[in-house]
């Protein structure tokens, strides 16, 4: 599988790399399981320096080879998916014998789409950075981003009317978009940074995407090699349209509550953070209560979103064995309830500085 260009990537120690590669052998173990029937021998896994391939298998030597710049310059959630396409081509060889075919031919094709694998021979893996909008998508988007401007008005009505009206646009999109009965193309991203431990703030933050954006979230395991730990990120599903303006909100809400707590710290002279993880949670939920409000607003018009089964259906096949899990609340913390104030007054908005092309995103920095 062949990259398209990205910045040089940072080098790993031998030690960073080495526990990489166990973590890349575990991969490896786990997906054999749940995509493969358990039916792969356990290969050699190794790097190299190659620019023109992400990652390669040798079935002469039974030997998956990976591009050391998957790690930083695409992350851990591509080189998953390389290493996904690198191992079906695995299958082709070892369990249907189809050596009589072109690598990328029809047994393969075949392997890739019964278990929603990246069957492109190139280009990077189908993550949304840096994926094309259609014509119609990005007509939108453009229409949502200058409503998002608007809301950046000092009018604090003004701008509630402005954030109002890109929400009740993006509904209609999705709302016209689902029911001309088209297929609709997937894409997926990780949004944010991956942590070690997930907290509630960004647990809230996950659903409010879910909720009001018409994408599906779930967080996923990677593994950080720069720390050689493991850890957990937003995983984000859907249209690249919603993908994008998801991928903007939750740069956006993420840095907006960051800076009200650094508000609420100075009007209250308060010292430590003790409390900064209730007043984040407090803030995403006071925030999420305001768009559900909205949303029934909506709905006494006649816009009710139903959700997007083939969506659903496309999280699934990439997590075929997810799970629910619940998690103890600080909402009866005197700064969950101070955060949840200061929530409710966000207005979501575009920056008129930010630009339309920031780092993939088509709305531009949070």
């Amino acid at each position: 599988m062949s990259p398209r260009p990205a910045p040089q990537s940072g080098a790993l120690s031998a030690e960073l790399e080495a526990l990489t590669l166990r973590a890349i052998r575990a991969e490896h173990r786990g997906i054999n399981g749940l995509l493969f029937a358990w039916r792969l021998t356990c290969p050699i896994f190794c790097f190299t320096d190659s620019k023109s391939r992400l990652g390669q298998w040798l079935p002469s030597q039974k030997t998956i080879e990976l591009s050391r710049s998957l790690l930083v310059d695409h992350g851990w959630g591509a080189l998953v998916e390389v290493l996904k396409h690198e191992m079906a081509h695995q299958y082709v060889d070892e369990v249907l014998g189809a050596s009589d075919q072109t690598a990328h031919g029809p047994a393969f094709r075949r392997v890739c789409n019964e278990r929603g694998i990246d069957a492109r021979a190139s280009g990077s893996p189908s993550d949304a950075a840096g994926a094309q909008t259609s014509r119609e998508e990005q007509a939108a988007l453009e229409k949502i981003a200058r409503l998002l401007t608007l809301a950046s008005s000092p009018n604090e009505h003004e701008a509630q009317a402005a954030m109002a009206a890109a929400q009740r646009l993006m509904l209609k999109y999705n709302l016209d978009a689902s029911g001309r009965e088209v297929a609709r193309d997937y894409c997926f991203r990780h949004v944010g940074k991956p942590s070690g431990r997930v907290y509630e703030a960004p647990r809230i933050l996950a659903l409010i995407l879910s909720e009001h954006f018409f994408v599906e979230t779930i967080w996923v395991p990677v593994w950080r090699p720069l720390e050689g730990k493991r850890g957990s990120v937003i995983e984000v599903c859907g249209t690249r349209a919603n993908v994008e303006l998801a991928d903007y909100v939750h740069d956006f809400l993420t840095h907006t509550s960051e800076r009200l707590w650094r508000e609420h710290k100075r009007a209250h002279a308060i010292s430590g953070n003790r409390d900064r993880r209730a007043f984040l949670a407090g803030v995403m939920t006071g925030f999420r209560n305001k768009l559900a409000s909205q949303t029934k607003t909506h709905r006494q018009h006649g816009l009710v979103w139903r959700g997007d089964a083939e969506l659903s259906a496309f999280l699934k096949q990439r997590h075929p064995r997810s799970h629910w899990t619940r998690y103890a609340s600080s909402q009866h913390q005197a700064a969950h309830a101070e955060g949840q104030r200061a929530g409710s007054t966000i207005v979501l908005h575009r920056g008129i500085g930010a630009s339309v092309q920031n780092r993939g995103r088509l709305l531009g920095s949070g």
